[in-house]
């Protein structure tokens, strides 16, 4: 197998791996910033519901919904449906701040309604 040994470059939070542009400087170093280097840079929130939503996953019910009306501005990455709560990973970053993620998410639906959004960032679990 052929290798080749790079001599620039480092691990910078999202990056191009066709781009030698140097190293960055200690101080901009990427300690406790997600790194994605298979996509996007993504935007995670999390959306809570005023019940639970967990049986609302089927074509044409609630989450569906709310996923629908999210992906009129943003991509979804990944979601996550928890209780009330639905996680969501969006690209691209900066289409969403959790207040207007909030009003575009809230769809007309009997029963449910989204309650709150927060940007919560990503991080890993620890075991």
């Amino acid at each position: 197998m052929a290798t080749f040994t790079r001599t620039n470059g480092d691990v910078q939070p999202v990056f191009a791996l066709d781009v030698a542009n140097g190293k960055i400087a200690a101080a901009t170093a990427t300690a406790g910033t997600p790194v994605n280097p298979q996509g996007p840079k993504l935007d995670f929130f999390t959306l809570t519901a005023n019940a639970t939503v967990a049986g609302e996953q089927g074509v044409s019910e609630y989450v569906d919904a709310v996923l629908k009306a999210v992906q009129q501005t943003a991509t979804i990455a990944t979601y996550q449906v928890d209780a009330a709560q639905i996680s969501l990973a969006l690209y691209p970053t900066g289409a969403y701040t959790a207040a207007t993620l909030l009003t575009a998410a809230n769809v007309t639906y009997t029963g449910f309604q989204l309650n709150s959004s927060a940007g919560v960032g990503f991080k890993l679990a620890t075991s």
